[in-house]
């Protein structure tokens, strides 16, 4: 198997194609654009188009995974927003063909109106949320979440960030799997939602969502690193490169998938060290999620709630315990 060096957002591209994906649909916005204009020069056996906005985009691979194929909907974090009316109704309904949905956050608000963390649009819409820590798991993760998706009749959404997506590694190449469309079912009380079917595809989810919870514990995408046993740290994403860098000799818990959270990993990874730290991009949503598991971790406390982070950042909050200076200052003159 040969290796390319290749952005985030072009992995992610590679990812979808080996996947057997054949639909693709997006608005471009900074940090995500990259990943369309590739499919659509690189990968011409998946049928790419930009859409209006973000709204069509999530409904033209809907339509899609209902009539048996994968699909790939990309959009950036605010994008979502506009998608919110159906990826909630598609949350209910489940699909046919596997269907991901890349949403890219930006962190710092290098191209963007705001930061937010829509790790929280997740929960909200209880749908699996997978996080890699640079662009060789974001190619595997895209894999993987097409898996996910159709073995638990799920919407899966694949969250990167700015650092992910225009960060370079080198990724793996692989064949593409050539991945049959599935057989249209008409199935109204799936597809149609009414109030009298809402009603009992709720359930289903709830129940889901439980099988997921068990999935994230097991899989292998949440897994303990075990180092020195006296501190141990949580971590996802980008932050998890800046933790091995800065903390080489700590025990660490790697959060691959964001949602659900892995209760038992947790709880595992908690009564095996002595103190327990998460770091963190953004919102405290891993360490909100620990506490209300009734365990002590400090999070917020040292590493800044605002921006993003760096290895400087993380090296002084969490090996020089100093929260003022860990927090980057802004400089230079507003533009305009």
């Amino acid at each position: 198997m040969t290796s390319k060096v290749m952005l985030g957002n072009e992995a992610i591209a590679r990812g979808a194609w080996e996947a057997g994906c054949t639909v693709a649909a997006g608005y471009p916005g900074t940090p995500s654009t990259e990943i369309l204009e590739t499919v659509a020069r690189d990968y011409r056996d998946i049928k790419a188009q930009w859409s209006p906005n973000e709204k069509v985009a999530l409904e033209v691979v809907a339509g899609a995974s209902i009539a048996g194929a994968r699909s790939l909907a990309t959009m950036k974090h605010v994008g979502l927003n506009v998608a919110a009316d159906p990826l909630f109704t598609f949350s209910y309904t489940g699909v046919n063909g596997g269907m991901v949905i890349i949403n890219a956050d930006d962190p710092g608000a290098w191209s963007s109106q705001n930061e937010q963390d829509n790790r929280h649009m997740a929960r909200a819409a209880k749908l699996p949320m997978l996080e890699p820590s640079g662009p060789a798991e974001a190619k595997e993760y895209t894999k993987l979440a097409f898996e996910i998706s159709e073995k638990f009749d799920r919407p899966v959404l694949v969250r990167i960030t700015t650092r992910i997506a225009h960060s370079q590694a080198l990724v793996e190449i692989g064949e593409r799997k050539e991945v049959p469309l599935k057989d249209f079912i008409r199935d109204p009380k799936k597809y149609v939602m009414i109030p009298a079917h809402a009603r009992p595809r709720h359930v289903f989810i709830e129940q889901q969502m439980i099988k997921l919870n068990d999935y994230s514990s097991d899989s292998g995408l949440n897994r303990i690193e075990w180092g020195n046993k006296k501190r141990g740290i949580i971590t996802n994403g980008v932050a998890y490169q800046y933790v091995k860098e800065t903390c080489p000799d700590d025990s660490v818990l790697k959060i691959g998938m964001v949602w659900p959270l892995p209760d038992r990993l947790i709880k595992e990874f908690a009564a095996g060290v002595e103190e327990l730290y998460v770091v963190e991009e953004l919102d405290p949503f891993i360490e909100d999620y620990v506490k209300a598991l009734g365990i002590k971790i400090i999070g917020k406390e040292i590493i800044p709630i605002c921006g993003e982070l760096t290895p400087e950042i993380v090296d002084l909050a969490l090996n020089k315990k100093d929260a003022v200076k860990a927090v980057p200052a802004y400089t230079g003159d507003v533009p305009g």
